[in-house]
């Protein structure tokens, strides 16, 4: 059946080895439509982002960008504004008919740290096409904080689809009729759209901007660092927010959203002309996100940032869109059931790092 693969799924490939790894993938890599793939041994501080392309490897690419080589073992400082290249410890040999799309974890896109897949013979960035068979690398870009990172870390995350996946205007309307995907009314245009949030059912705390000159943060600190050492409040009585350029902001849509079983979804941009801001969209969204037997969906979290000038945001502003795909067979477990899922019933909500 077409559709996005679910955990079985994704266990069957690992099994057969046409996921494979130097050291034996986890249990708790295996999300309900995705896998966590993990940072190896080695980065390279790059001079700049690149693209092997078409009949090039990565690594004979490298010698043209590299400045030198780190080793992650006992842990390593990306620094902020420099651009790095990690092998993974996963690898592929794709089956026809079968394709792949990676986005960042959710707790890496709200630290601003852009990664994202590259291939051998890689045209872009986070897709990789039916039948590639070889390996694969993150590249790691700090936007606004320094980071410690070691092997086996995990800030990407890799999706499985065959044949078509994605539903269409028509179905989703459909879908949203049968199984309520957002608390309102769903605007529906080339995906669901949601906006942003800036009247707060109370309080006046609508977001946080990222501090400019901040600490190194040790991915694996969980709940440790205070937030205001940085992450400066914002707060408005007006529903309105004015972006600075160049500032990362983390924000909250104004719509609860739910992702039933037997589908997903990935976040979009909506129209690159409605502001210059751009939402940044790291991390799928599982089967059963803001699903349950209440029904009352979970809220999105926005990564923004502001571009040449400054911008007016106003509530209830339409920022982006979620885009829906089938799922080949519904997961063995869902999102937020019994699996270590930090963003079930969020509302704003910043990353797990911080207290």
């Amino acid at each position: 059946m077409n559709g996005v693969l679910p955990d079985g799924a994704l266990r069957q490939m690992i099994e057969t080895g046409a996921i494979r790894a130097e050291h034996p993938i986890l249990p708790e890599q295996i999300q309900p439509a995705s896998l966590d793939l993990r940072l190896g041994a080695t980065a390279w501080r790059l001079r700049a982002s690149f693209l092997a392309g078409r009949g090039k490897r990565v690594s004979d690419r490298l010698a043209d960008f590299e400045m030198h080589r780190m080793d992650l073992t006992g842990g390593a400082v990306l620094e902020k504004g420099c651009v790095y290249l990690v092998p993974l410890m996963e690898r592929l040999s794709l089956p026809p008919g079968l394709d792949a799309v990676a986005n960042a974890k959710s707790s890496t896109g709200r630290l601003d740290l852009l990664t994202r897949l590259v291939t051998d013979e890689g045209t872009e960035f986070d897709r990789l096409p039916p039948g590639y068979d070889g390996p694969i690398y993150a590249e790691i870009c700090p936007r606004s904080f320094s980071v410690l990172v070691r092997p086996g870390m995990r800030l990407n995350q890799l999706r499985l689809r065959q044949g078509h996946a994605l539903l269409s205007d028509a179905e989703l309307r459909r879908l949203h009729a049968d199984q309520p995907l957002v608390s309102g009314e769903a605007l529906i245009d080339e995906g669901l759209g949601f906006s942003v949030d800036l009247r707060p059912a109370s309080g006046d705390l609508v977001g946080y901007r990222a501090r400019p000159h901040s600490g190194v943060i040790d991915l694996d600190r969980i709940g440790h660092y205070p937030a205001r050492d940085f992450w400066d409040e914002l707060r408005s009585s007006d529903g309105q927010l004015i972006l600075d350029p160049g500032a990362f902001y983390i924000l909250v849509s104004r719509e609860a959203v739910a992702i039933p079983p037997d589908y997903a979804a990935e976040m979009a941009p909506y129209l690159a002309m409605v502001g210059e801001f751009r939402v940044h969209y790291a991390g799928f969204f599982d089967p059963g996100f803001g699903h349950g037997p209440a029904g009352q969906g979970a809220r999105g979290v926005l990564e923004v940032r502001c571009h040449e000038a400054p911008f007016a945001l106003e509530h209830g502003q339409v920022v982006g869109r979620l885009i829906y795909e089938r799922m080949a067979a519904r997961p063995e477990r869902l999102y937020g059931s019994g699996i270590a899922s930090n963003y079930q019933g969020q509302g704003l909500k910043l990353a797990k790092q911080f207290a």
